[in-house]
């Protein structure tokens, strides 16, 4: 059964790091919340003085600050020039602070891999942001920002009630996008 639990840590810990490449604050407030009011999560010294109210009531503003900024172009580029600070070191937080049951995992390998994997997907996102302002005049920086708070909330969500399924689900994705690449290519090459 610790297996499994170690495991499950693990899901939450990959859902919740990947989350924060999209929105810093919804998985850090998730987890606050849960880790405050809930069982669900127990985070250990130091990570327990995010269910402070202080701290708490900072993600708040800071959510609230990044989701009207990133719905107005042009600014949304600065704040993502901001957040490319941000994500990962939240990734790296919620990674390390999810995983720190697992007592084979070294906290500075955590904090690396919350590192990377918030940082790839903020890095995506990034470099995608500005080809879609341009694309659609900006436009479509309001609905794609609200897309991506919502997948963040949702994926946040689903790391701390369902981290079993939230893992499966990834891993479906990664595959589905790895199919379509290849098939990509594959056609490419065939030309």
């Amino acid at each position: 059964m610790a297996i499994v639990q170690e495991l499950t840590n693990l899901a939450a810990a990959f859902g919740l790091s990947t989350s924060a490449g999209l929105n810093a604050y919804i998985p850090l407030l998730v987890v606050a919340l849960a880790a405050r009011y809930t069982d669900l999560i127990t985070l250990r010294e130091p990570w327990d003085a995010l269910t402070s109210g202080w701290v708490i009531g900072v993600l708040v503003i800071l959510l609230l600050i990044e989701i009207l900024v990133d719905k107005i172009p042009a600014v949304d580029s600065i704040n993502d020039v901001i957040q490319t600070i941000v994500r990962p070191v939240a990734g790296a937080i919620l990674f390390a602070a999810s995983s720190n049951v697992i007592s084979d995992i070294h906290p500075v390998l955590a904090l690396i891999c919350g590192l990377i994997l918030a940082g790839g997907v903020h890095a995506v996102k990034a470099t995608a942001r500005p080809a879609i302002t341009g694309l659609t005049g900006g436009a479509g920086n309001a609905l794609v920002s609200t897309a991506e708070d919502l997948l963040s909330t949702i994926t946040s969500l689903l790391a701390v009630l369902f981290p079993v399924l939230l893992a499966i689900l990834l891993i479906l994705c990664v595959l589905i996008i790895g199919w379509w690449l290849w098939r990509r290519e594959r056609a490419r090459s065939a030309v």
